[in-house]
């Protein structure tokens, strides 16, 4: 059973910066692809990032040149950068995985979720 733990939320003023962490347990493997959600109050799900190992790594055009996306196989970990945060950047963010994901920003393809980590940004 994979379960996806997320953390490092928080309220920052804009400009500012955040790392989000999500750790992974049970059967993940360094090729799975990982990804990078959010949702604002009212909002559809969407897509920030995502990368699988020996594959491409995708961002939102939202969010490219301020977040960046990472993983640590050695501690199953997954990582997203946050800097130059902007008020719209407000959203539950969660973490997503799965083995076989044809299309990255589509939610539909991850079977296993985390419960999600609240950033909020100021102006």
């Amino acid at each position: 059973q994979v379960q996806l733990v997320e953390s490092g939320g928080g309220s920052v003023q804009a400009g500012g910066s955040l790392r989000l962490s999500c750790v992974a347990s049970g059967n993940t493997y360094s090729w799975w692809r990982m990804a990078w959600f959010r949702q604002a109050p009212g909002m559809e799900r969407e897509g920030v990032a995502s990368l699988a190992s020996g594959e491409t790594t995708y961002y939102a055009d939202s969010v490219l040149g301020r977040f960046t996306i990472s993983r640590d196989n050695a501690n199953n970990t997954l990582c997203l950068q946050m800097n130059s945060l902007k008020p719209e950047d407000t959203a539950m963010y969660y973490c997503a995985a799965d083995p076989f994901v044809p299309d990255w920003t589509q939610q539909k393809y991850y079977n296993y979720w985390g419960q999600g980590t609240q950033v909020t940004v100021s102006s």
